[in-house]
């Protein structure tokens, strides 16, 4: 890594695309936004695994409302930088979904293979209802056929690490999010 506004990861050079305070100040709007709808609930936030925990626990102590947490863990990329096209399960909920308020968080939405499979296993344990929040979204990829609720950051068709999204489980640590920088 050199400084904060690039870094190498798996010999690749990155550049911040959305700074760290942006993220954080997307992140309490959500928050407030999540806690307005859901007041008087007390709903079930599900975190999709490994990328969604750090944008899941920013987000949650952005809520004001009661709430339970409960995660899923997904396959679909394994160390590359496009979706294997193939999604599996590896963890499945521990929670009771059925007749509760159910809000799926995800990293990012990209081709949405992994948000329809998941859309897919929760519904059939019957909840009350389904809502899902992503930090990221390209809607330029994404081949969903109904809405994403809460919408961090629309994107464009980039490969992007940082803030929980890794290269090869690098670079989740890092505060901000990062691009490619093709202008080496």
């Amino acid at each position: 890594m050199m400084n904060d506004q690039v870094v190498y990861i798996n010999g690749e050079r990155f550049k911040v695309l959305i700074p760290e305070q942006e993220i954080k100040k997307r992140v309490k709007e959500l928050g407030e936004q999540i806690s307005k709808d859901y007041a008087g609930s007390i709903p079930i936030f599900i975190g999709v695994l490994n990328g969604s925990v750090i944008f899941f626990a920013d987000l949650i102590r952005e809520v004001k409302i009661d709430c339970e947490v409960d995660f899923l863990k997904l396959s679909s990329y394994g160390d590359e930088k496009i979706s294997s096209g193939h999604v599996k399960l590896l963890k499945d909920l521990d929670c009771q979904v059925t007749g509760r308020d159910i809000i799926v968080v995800e990293d990012i939405i990209d081709s949405g293979l992994s948000i329809k499979f998941i859309k897919n296993l929760i519904l059939l344990k019957n909840p009350k209802s389904l809502r899902v929040v992503t930090l990221l979204y390209k809607k330029n990829r994404v081949q969903i056929d109904f809405k994403i609720d809460y919408i961090g950051f629309e994107i464009g068709d980039e490969f992007v690490i940082g803030y929980g999204l890794d290269y090869a489980q690098k670079g989740r640590n890092l505060k901000s999010i990062y691009v490619i920088d093709s202008q080496k």
